[in-house]
């Protein structure tokens, strides 16, 4: 009678087995062609280039021969895993991007708190409830003594041909435009902003009809007519204004009648009464 035997192998060698075998069904042979490199090859085949590395037993720095074969383990790392965390990096990149335009939107509205209590504060001193027609904006000061808009243009016309300097506010005597209104008005205890745009939402509003000399007036000089003031000078009186001219290079008095000026004028300010 024939006896049957049955041969048991250790659990050990069994799963060494296994895994080999699986090892090596992941890894596949590529052959490397001209212009690839670790990286490229390991992307190609979603595995790490240490773990390519590892395989072939390479060092790092080693260069890689074109024609040689090398063993690439492929799929060894979880793609969706890698999807998670590029969403959650752009999920706190997005936060930030939410807490700094937060931080920044009360801020702006802080300042235009400030700038509104500041306003309803200087017209309630002057007693003033007209509105105007050139900003819902402007702040209307009073001045001590009847002679500073005369004062105004008289030392606009001390500074009659000083060179024109984009940017100059009296520095070895030179101007911009907002830069002679600003240093006439700081000579004479006035403060008024810097730009012209600025300049122009300060003070009172005057007509044309209206004017008188020391008075600030303003111009859309710009060529497509945009409609927002980016020149100024200052009423000398008979339909004449002083101002830094960067078409003459220098303090220039000219007729308001001129068309080019007349036909862009956008309104006057009275800083002094």
């Amino acid at each position: 009678m024939k006896r049957l035997y049955k041969l048991l192998l250790p659990l050990s060698i069994a799963t060494v087995t296994t895994v080999t075998s699986q090892a090596a069904a992941k890894s596949v042979n590529h052959t490397i062609k001209s212009g690839e490199t670790l990286y490229s090859i390991a992307h190609k085949n979603h595995t790490t280039i240490e773990k390519v590395r590892k395989v072939n037993g390479l060092k790092k720095g080693t260069k890689l021969k074109i024609g040689k074969v090398l063993k690439v383990p492929k799929n060894t790392y979880n793609s969706k895993t890698k999807k998670k965390k590029i969403a959650k990096t752009s999920k706190k990149t997005h936060k930030k991007i939410k807490m700094v335009k937060t931080k920044a939107n009360r801020s702006e509205r802080r300042l235009a708190k400030t700038l509104s209590n500041v306003e309803f504060k200087t017209m309630a001193k002057s007693g003033s409830k007209k509105s105007n027609k050139f900003s819902l904006n402007d702040i209307i000061f009073s001045s001590k003594g009847k002679n500073k808009s005369s004062n105004i243009a008289r030392l606009a016309k001390k500074k009659l041909g000083r060179r024109y300097v984009w940017g100059a506010v009296g520095q070895k005597n030179t101007f911009d435009c907002s830069g002679l209104t600003s240093y006439v008005c700081r000579k004479n205890g006035i403060s008024i902003p810097r730009r012209a745009i600025a300049q122009s939402k300060y003070g009172k509003y005057v007509s044309r009809s209206n004017l008188k000399p020391g008075d600030l007036i303003f111009f859309d000089t710009s060529k497509r007519h945009r409609g927002y003031v980016n020149h100024v000078g200052i009423y000398l009186g008979n339909n004449k204004f002083i101002h830094a001219s960067s078409a003459k290079h220098k303090v220039v008095i000219t007729s308001l009648n001129k068309k080019f000026y007349s036909q862009r004028f956008k309104g006057g300010r009275r800083v002094s009464s």
